[in-house]
């Protein structure tokens, strides 16, 4: 077997730097996407719980939709297809809007478990001592389900991390994409894909690593 028809090191090193190029989109993207779809997801969740009907029916068709559409789709309905009803977004803009809508319906889901995991005696013993629903959502409930939630949302940030990837579809120059032009320019596709999975490899590794440095901190407070 011819090894260096699969990977080949002089490329490998060279194309490196290109590739780390996209490196901030794809954090960024993933980031800011996770951190909106988490606020986003937060209101729908208390949207699925309340009282008024029309409420739960809106949090359950959002839901719905969301995680019955793949995330591609949602990006060329956004980039590609909204400019013909007058509504134009730059790849990153669309990016964002895209990620922030898929990540809202799962995180949302996240977060409503999370909160009715919390027992129902907590919220009757605030109550008697006085306090409003919004001090105990702060003070009592978001702390203990946050420690619920954690894993299963940063699993959502992980996925997230790899699905920027898609982004370069609609031209976001991600690592992906910098790969794509690398690869196609020397013609050796598998080389620079190899790095590039590696690299996906390395931060979801590294999030990983966060992610139970923050369980273990909050399992000590």
């Amino acid at each position: 077997m011819k090894w260096d028809a699969i990977f080949n090191p002089d490329l490998a090193i060279k194309a490196l730097p290109t590739i780390l190029s996209g490196l901030p989109y794809t954090l960024s993207l993933s980031l800011i996407g996770f951190f909106l779809g988490t606020i986003c997801g937060f209101f729908i969740a208390l949207m699925k719980l309340s009282r008024w009907r029309i409420l739960r029916t809106l949090a359950h068709i959002h839901i719905s939709f969301m995680r019955g559409t793949p995330l591609m789709v949602l990006l060329f309905l956004i980039y590609y297809g909204l400019p013909f009803a007058g509504i134009q977004f730059d790849a990153i803009t669309a990016s964002i809007i895209a990620f922030t809508m898929m990540s809202s319906a799962y995180l949302s889901e996240i977060i409503r478990s999370s909160l009715q995991a919390i027992q129902k005696g907590q919220w009757d013993a605030a109550y008697s001592l006085g306090l409003n629903k919004p001090i105990i959502y702060r003070k009592i409930i978001i702390p203990q389900a946050t420690r619920i939630a954690l894993p299963p949302l940063s699993n959502v940030l992980l996925d997230m991390v790899k699905s920027t990837s898609l982004t370069a579809m609609i031209t976001v120059p991600d690592m992906f994409n910098q790969a794509k032009i690398v690869g196609g320019s020397h013609s050796d596709y598998m080389t620079v894909y190899i790095v590039v999975a590696c690299l996906y490899w390395v931060i979801c590794t590294t999030y990983a690593i966060a992610q139970g440095y923050l369980e273990s901190r909050l399992n000590t407070y």
